[in-house]
This record gives C-alpha cells, sequence and structure tokens, in this order.
C-alpha cells in the first residue's frame, strides 16, 4: 500500500455516516448488503448514503455489484487488511510490548502484499 493509497482511505473513514456504514458492512460480512438496507439501518437518508458509499468505493474499501434492482456493497476484507498492515508496519520498533495485539497484524504483509 502506499501513502497515497492509506490517505485516501483514511479521508474516506474520517466522517462519521462513512465510518458507520463501513463497520457496519465488516460486520455483515461478505456477501454485504444493499445500499437501501444500510440507509435504513443507519437512519440515513438513501441518497446521502449512496454518495458515502461510493466515496468508500473509490477508496477501495468497499466493493458493489448489482442484484436486480438493487446495488449490494460489502467490504473489501483484503484492503482492509492492507491500510491495517500498513498503519502497524513499523509499530513497536522492536518492543512488541508497546503495541501489544497489533504486532502480529503488521508481520501479515509484506512491503506491498498481504499474505
Amino acid at each position: 500500500m502506499t501513502d497515497d493509497n492509506a490517505v485516501s482511505a483514511l479521508a474516506a473513514l474520517a466522517h462519521n455516516d462513512r465510518l458507520r456504514a463501513f463497520r457496519t458492512l465488516v460486520r455483515a460480512g461478505p456477501n454485504g448488503m444493499a445500499s437501501g438496507e444500510i440507509a435504513d439501518h443507519l437512519q440515513v437518508p438513501p441518497t446521502r448514503m449512496s454518495f458515502h458509499l461510493a466515496s468508500l468505493e473509490r477508496a477501495g474499501l468497499l466493493r458493489s455489484w448489482r442484484d436486480g434492482r438493487r446495488i449490494l456493497y460489502a467490504a473489501s476484507y483484503d484492503d482492509m487488511r492492507r491500510l491495517l498492515a500498513f498503519l502497524t508496519e513499523d509499530c513497536c520498533s522492536g518492543n512488541p510490548e508497546i503495541c501489544g495485539e497489533l504486532a502480529p497484524l503488521a508481520a501479515l504483509c509484506s512491503s506491498d502484499d498481504c499474505v
């Protein structure tokens, strides 16, 4: 992951509605949810939710697909892991007690690719 990719993902998450939508989709699993369901669940107007979901998708944190008339969204777990690994790759400077349980996460990725 590059610095620019990380900044884009973090900027997309830096809004309450988008963060809540992303966390909802992480919990929903790989089958995702329809945009209208997400809007209802979070009590956000559907057009505003569509705007936020598109922002998260452009940042690479979500994937979408059409199912009839509905658009389904799911978290991109690979990209989420890349972001988390990027944020923790230099964690602890050799002192695992500083980062606790985050240290093993950094070991999941090489310089650019998550395992």
